[in-house]
């Protein structure tokens, strides 16, 4: 019975039950939680050091409206990290390569940043829909233009998500299952393909840590516009 490439993405189950829940409260584990001590040790120093500095530079040019998200968008970059890193490893499942997590945390997100707007600055909150010094002829094509890339936004940001992890994934297998053929035809080539699938690997933890701290930063710019 062969086998889809596209099989590793279906969510795993056990007895009928699906196991999407189990891989969301793993990566809580690996994390140490900060003790009433005087000093920590360096585990728990270095990923205070590390969330303190991204607060700060996430944050920077945030009012202080919006520095309530600060807990919330950090919390979920750690764990974004967590599920793409984890999912790197064999044997596992990637739950942010489905489409409908990932939409499940862009459009709240979203929807938190664009009501927060039109609460306490509508006019700026419209104001967004129309650039200054627009000529009348264009008014009514520019609102329509910027209502579609409004709402389009979160449809980017959980598409983003999932379609570079996807990619990585499948292009990891492919390599690894023609490293596997080759090796009994021609050993050297095989060698070779095995030295780029480890090259890909390593590209794949940078894309996992890139993408989500891109998807954290854009609902950042999004809070940004409406604070």
């Amino acid at each position: 019975m062969s086998l889809s490439f596209f099989d590793q993405f279906m969510s795993p189950t056990f007895l009928g039950v699906p196991l999407m829940g189990l891989a969301f409260l793993i990566p809580w584990l690996f994390y140490p939680t900060p003790s009433t001590r005087w000093l920590n040790n360096r585990l728990v120093t270095l990923q205070s050091n590390f969330l303190s500095q991204f607060t700060a530079q996430m944050f920077g040019p945030i009012n202080v409206g919006g520095h309530k998200w600060a807990l919330m968008l950090a919390s979920l970059m750690v764990f974004l990290i967590s599920l793409n890193t984890l999912g790197l490893l064999p044997y596992t499942f990637t739950p942010t390569t489905q489409l409908s997590l990932n939409m499940g945390l862009a459009v709240p997100l979203w929807l938190a940043t664009v009501l927060i707007g039109m609460r306490n600055q509508p006019t700026a909150a419209l104001g967004h829909l129309l650039p200054e010094g627009t000529p009348v002829p264009l008014i009514p094509v520019l609102i329509i233009i910027e209502t579609i890339s409004l709402f389009i936004r979160p449809l980017a940001l959980g598409v983003r998500l999932t379609a570079n992890l996807t990619a990585g994934h499948l292009l990891m297998q492919l390599i690894a299952t023609a490293a596997f053929v080759l090796l009994p035809l021609m050993p050297a080539v095989a060698i070779l393909t095995a030295i780029i699938l480890l090259l890909l690997t390593i590209l794949e933890v940078a894309v996992a840590l890139i993408q989500a701290y891109v998807f954290v930063l854009l609902i950042s710019l999004y809070l940004q516009e409406n604070v």
